[in-house]
């Protein structure tokens, strides 16, 4: 990983790339300058972390210039500092200044120079086309330049942003010489139509963060003999993690994944991949685990019982209950000992665990902890199942269960039914359609990378959320049938209704948990009779719903009698009802998609955000 991906002063950097689990380090020489202590104390300190300097970069600005015997002395002063970190590769950028009328052919004596310089301390050169230079601006450029060299210790560095963006694609590499390319840096971007130039360094995502088919340019770059390293490139600030700690351990879990990804769909490349258990293949969601004291007990089994929730089953042993309707299981873990009382203790009343079914749990915990998760375990009390376990969002725990042992059984093993139970009739709830977690905005990515790296899940392009009070950043993800849909919520703004959410927590968490309903006009009739407190929503939300969609006033009349939000893209359609918050901001929501609609409501939003904010203000 380059140190310049990483915050932090350099002993800071080199020290999170090695916990992380990189084995080398790009060293960005301002880091090498900003440095109180030789190359030769870097080099022991790298050695001592178990890591290799690598790669020393950039050079830049070599050839064409007006006085080149400064910029060969310079070079040389570049190879002493090399030996005494005790690298053999140098980056060299191409010249973004040169002096007027540079030909081709000056350009390759320039660097032809330099190799054979280079070649008497076994140094070998890296250059690399940047897309903003003067003259040797693409990939092919640089390729020429290569073969006009002509030199084995002269090769080419790519950079997968360079090669992509702009719409290029993996195949336009397909007959490069493996030999001749010295190193790779992986970098993502938006899938942007445009030229490169236009977007400078806007954009340096980590791998599978962005469009680019970073697994297409990584088969093409291995078909082709690429030996070398594999490297996380500068990564831009917008939206990162913002810990040492925590990009490196999100780089190297996007690394990690993306060449296993591209060696298990290509058997037979050459490529250090980690061969890790396939990505888990979610089935739904099994349990919704809330972690609550007396008091928000009542509070929370009211507001489930109103959505006709019954209480079926308790613990053998523990104060925890069981509600369902339809195949929605609702924890609600009131005891006094365990993680769900230290969940309360940092959180308040809030989501503490999630129960995922996937095709093998022990697999899906190698897959997790091998890019990095952190496993959970606690004491497993008598008669009580030992559920694989993972962290998750916010310290929260996530429990995999499946059909090969007993783990499908937790509910018969662990539970006891409940003899006398209150007669409720069911809403017509039949599912756990979404989940939204809401964290802070640079956090998101990192939990974006930890859904898709451990599931078989995609993201869909990020929606920006006009909040009264600012933006709030939204990340869909989902597995391929839609058994698990997830909303990452970023909080941008202060005052939003995200961040009056988190304001009072450690951590992000679970703000809000949708169900599924078939109808929604016949669900929304059962809540009316359950006393169900539903968010209200404005006469000039209707007015303007008709005019929209050019409803028909009826069914306009029945969704404002019943404050359901309502979306159409094409022929699909999206009704909502939203609970009023509860626990300064978590809420439910119900919903009903009809004629395959795949999204969740985005023009509904900014009003929804509004009437919850005014909610929280007169409470």
């Amino acid at each position: 990983m380059a140190t310049t991906s990483v915050p932090g002063d350099l002993p800071d950097k080199l020290r999170a790339i090695a916990s992380a689990g990189f084995k080398s380090a790009e060293l960005h020489e301002p880091d090498f300058t900003g440095f109180y202590g030789s190359a030769s104390d870097i080099r022991a300190m790298a050695q001592e972390l178990g890591l290799e300097i690598g790669l020393l970069q950039p050079f830049r600005n070599l050839e064409g210039q007006e006085n080149q015997a400064a910029e060969f002395d310079r070079l040389e002063a570049k190879f002493d500092l090399m030996g005494a970190l005790g690298t053999d590769l140098l980056l060299v950028g191409s010249a973004r200044v040169m002096k007027d009328g540079v030909e081709f052919s000056r350009i390759a004596d320039d660097l032809a120079r330099a190799a054979e310089l280079a070649a008497n301390r076994d140094i070998r050169l890296a250059y690399l086309a940047l897309p903003w230079a003067q003259r040797i601006t693409h990939d092919s450029d640089a390729r020429k330049i290569v073969d006009a060299v002509g030199q084995s210790n002269f090769g080419l560095a790519l950079n997968s942003y360079f090669s992509l963006a702009g719409g290029r694609r993996p195949a336009d590499l397909r007959d490069l010489d493996g030999g001749k390319i010295f190193h790779v840096q992986l970098s993502d971007a938006p899938r942007l139509d445009t030229d490169i130039r236009m977007l400078k360094r806007q954009f340096g995502m980590l791998p599978g963060l962005g469009r680019l088919n970073l697994n297409g340019f990584v088969k093409v770059l291995a078909r082709a003999g690429y030996q070398g390293a594999w490297s996380i490139a500068r990564v831009g600030e917008q939206g990162q993690a913002t810990s040492a700690e925590q990009l490196t351990r999100d780089g190297y879990r996007a690394l990690v994944s993306l060449l296993d990804e591209a060696s298990g769909s290509e058997p037979g490349i050459s490529l250090p991949a980690p061969g890790l258990p396939a990505k888990s293949r979610v089935r739904g969601i099994e349990f919704i685990e809330f972690a609550v004291d007396e008091t928000t007990h009542k509070q929370l089994v009211a507001v489930l019982e109103s959505m006709c929730f019954r209480v079926e089953r308790r613990h053998i042993a523990k104060s925890v209950e069981l509600l369902r309707q339809g195949a929605i299981n609702i924890v609600v873990n009131s005891d006094e000992s365990g993680y769900a009382r230290s969940a309360f203790a940092n959180h308040g009343p809030c989501v503490c665990d999630m129960g995922i079914r996937v095709d093998d749990s022990k697999l899906a915990v190698e897959r997790a902890t091998a890019l990095g998760t952190e496993l959970y375990s606690q004491p497993v009390g008598t008669g009580e199942l030992d559920i694989p376990a993972i962290r998750g969002v916010g310290g929260s725990v996530v429990h995999f269960i499946d059909e090969r042992s007993n783990l499908h059984r937790v509910w018969d093993i662990e539970f006891e039914p409940v003899q006398k139970t209150a007669a409720i009739p069911p809403a017509g709830l039949r599912r756990i359609d979404h989940v939204a977690q809401t964290m802070a905005d640079d956090e998101m990515r990192s939990w974006l990378l930890y859904y898709a790296t451990t599931f078989d899940m995609r993201k869909s392009e990020i929606v920006s959320v006009a909040d009264p009070s600012g933006i709030i950043h939204s990340q869909p993800v989902e597995s391929p049938e839609g058994e698990l849909r997830l909303n990452l919520n970023g909080a941008a703004g202060q005052k939003t209704f995200a961040a009056t959410f988190l304001a009072d927590r450690i951590g992000a968490g679970v703000q809000h948990i949708a169900f599924l309903t078939d109808d929604i006009f016949e669900t929304s009739a059962t809540l009316d009779d359950q006393d169900f407190a539903r968010l209200e929503v404005s006469e000039n939300y209707y007015k303007d719903l008709r005019v929209r969609y050019a409803l028909d006033p009826e069914l306009v009349d029945r969704m404002r009698a019943g404050n359901i939000l309502y979306e159409r893209l094409g022929d699909a359609e999206y009704f909502q009802i939203y609970s009023r918050p509860i626990f300064n901001g978590f809420f439910f929501e119900i919903v009903e998609r009809r004629a395959g609609y795949q999204g969740y409501g985005a023009t509904n939003a900014s009003m929804r955000l509004a009437a919850q904010l005014k909610c929280l203000r007169k409470a």
